[in-house]
Parts: structure tokens; C-alpha cells; sequence
């Protein structure tokens, strides 16, 4: 039987599966070697250090993000009517609690660039999504980026506290404090 060819792909996915179910710190060369079934060299040979490898799961965790995201707005889509921007916020906090480790992973690698808030949005938000909300709210797209910003802000926030307090905070609780933030924001961004 010939040897099975590791790829950097199979690498990455390994690490993520390891990552998903016990956290970054439990990913390691031999954790990693173990679940491919293989020897360390190959890993070494992919990944010339962990921070590499860090650098790559976060790519594959925020791929991940972006799919658990799509995939819960489209499922809820009768429950959230065109409320796209208020379902992402409930995606978001169902992720961190159905998937507190690669939320944490999500919410606390390390940014490079990043000085402001309004950086952090730039880099992580859907470029047309601000667009999107003035269009379907009626209102100036400084006032819908502000509104999405702060919601981001807030959702990340919260989303934080879940993955982190465990099952501790009832997921009811959770989505009342995302609407009312919501309706709060919501007043302010369409105030004249």
C-alpha cells in the first residue's frame, strides 16, 4: 500500500478539528500527527513554526464563521423576513454557543494593523453589508455603518461572554439583550 501523501490542506484541517473540539492550546505537532497518522515530519516540513500554522487556522476559522453564518440566515430565513442584519447578530451568538472554541479562536486572534475600531470593521465586515442596510433602512450610509459597526461591536461582545461563561447564561437572555441593543442602535442610526 503506497504512503498516504500529507498535504498542507490535510495539515490545516487537522489542526482545525483539533482546535474545534479542544481548543488552539491543544494543537500540537504530535496531536496533529496522531489524527493524520503519520509521523511529525511532514507537519514540520509544511509548517515551519506554529505561528504559521496559527496564522492558517485562522483562515480556516474565519472560512468556517462565514459559512456557519450563511447557513444559519438562510435556514431562519421565514423567522428574520428580510432582517438579514438582525440574523447575523443571532448566527453569531448561536456560534458561540454551539462552537465556543472556534468562536474564541474567531473573536481572539491576534490582528495585525488594526488601530482603531473603525480599522476592525473595515477588515472584518462584509464590504457591501453597510450598503445594503442604508438601502434597505432608508438612511444615510454613515449612519448604517455606524449602526453596523456598533452592532459588530456589541454581537462580537456578547458572543465573547457566551463562549466564555460556558452553558451557564440561558440562549433566551442572550437574544433579548442582542434585540434590545439592536432596537437602541437601530434608534439611533435612524434619528434625523
Amino acid at each position: 500500500m503506497p504512503k498516504q501523501r500529507i498535504t498542507k490542506e490535510m495539515i490545516v484541517e487537522a489542526a482545525f478539528e483539533i482546535a474545534r473540539k479542544s481548543g488552539w492550546d491543544s494543537v500540537l505537532v504530535k496531536e496533529i500527527a496522531a489524527r493524520l497518522n503519520c509521523s511529525v515530519q511532514p507537519i514540520y516540513s509544511y509548517c515551519n513554526s506554529m505561528d504559521g500554522l496559527k496564522k492558517d487556522l485562522t483562515i480556516r476559522v474565519r472560512q468556517f464563521v462565514q459559512e456557519y453564518v450563511r447557513e444559519y440566515v438562510a435556514l431562519r430565513s421565514e423567522e428574520f423576513g428580510d432582517d438579514f442584519f438582525r440574523a447575523m447578530g443571532y448566527a453569531y451568538v448561536d456560534l458561540a454557543e454551539r462552537e465556543p472554541n472556534i468562536f474564541q479562536m474567531f473573536v481572539l486572534h491576534e490582528r495585525e494593523g488594526i488601530d482603531s475600531l473603525e480599522a476592525l470593521y473595515e477588515t472584518e465586515c462584509y464590504p457591501d453589508m453597510a450598503l445594503k442596510i442604508a438601502d434597505r433602512l432608508h438612511i444615510d450610509i454613515s449612519k448604517a455603518r455606524m449602526l453596523h459597526r456598533n452592532m459588530m461591536i456589541y454581537n462580537v461582545g456578547i458572543g465573547a461572554i457566551l463562549a466564555t461563561a460556558g452553558l451557564g447564561i440561558p440562549t433566551k437572555e442572550i437574544y433579548e439583550q442582542l434585540d434590545i441593543a439592536y432596537q437602541a442602535f437601530m434608534r439611533q442610526a435612524t434619528e434625523e
